[in-house]
């Protein structure tokens, strides 16, 4: 597994991860399934985070560090690695523009591919 193009967003992060095959008994599978993946990296950035609450002072977050899902577009071709890497490298230039952040300029959501 690798990471490929990735943004830390004030409020949510987009990543592109690199899932391996693995061979076994002469058949190909991927490795850990995307969604334990998930699970251990919201596990352990949560940890990290209550760590950082009482260790070093940071803010005390209400209810859930993260949201229950995720969104996940399986790549399929290079086009649609190049689309994916330029929609994660232009989000930082939208953020005064997203619905999610508070201090949006604009209240009027678009499809995140459309951008």
């Amino acid at each position: 597994m690798g990471l490929d193009a990735y943004v830390i967003m004030p409020n949510h992060l987009h990543g592109i991860l690199r899932l391996r095959p693995v061979v076994e008994n002469g058949a190909t599978r991927l490795g850990d399934p995307l969604s334990e993946i998930v699970r251990w990296f919201k596990a352990q950035s949560t940890r990290a985070y209550i760590h950082g609450v009482h260790e070093m002072g940071w803010p005390r977050f209400e209810q859930r560090l993260w949201q229950r899902g995720y969104y996940e577009h399986v790549i399929r071709s290079e086009d649609d690695l190049v689309h994916a890497r330029g929609y994660i490298l232009r989000n930082p230039r939208r953020w005064m523009s997203d619905p999610d952040n508070p201090s949006s300029v604009d209240t009027h959501p678009t499809s995140p591919w459309d951008m």
